[in-house]
């Protein structure tokens, strides 16, 4: 193997590591903004029960 074909390998390795590591914090961040948002309803729940609902909701659409 030359020293290009190495290097593009470990880019690969990096970059597949940095998409999979940041997946969970967009979810995260998703389920922050939707507690946000529910705290400004008619109904204003506790941040536990808010955020079982938004999570619950979030999956759902996956």
């Amino acid at each position: 193997m030359t020293i290009k074909n190495s290097l593009i390998i470990i880019f690969i390795i990096v970059g597949l590591y940095i998409v999979l590591d940041f997946r969970d914090h967009n979810f995260k961040r998703a389920i922050d903004a939707c507690v946000a948002g529910s705290q400004k309803l008619e109904q204003p729940m506790t941040p536990l029960e808010a955020k079982k609902f938004c999570e619950e909701k979030i999956m759902n659409k996956k």
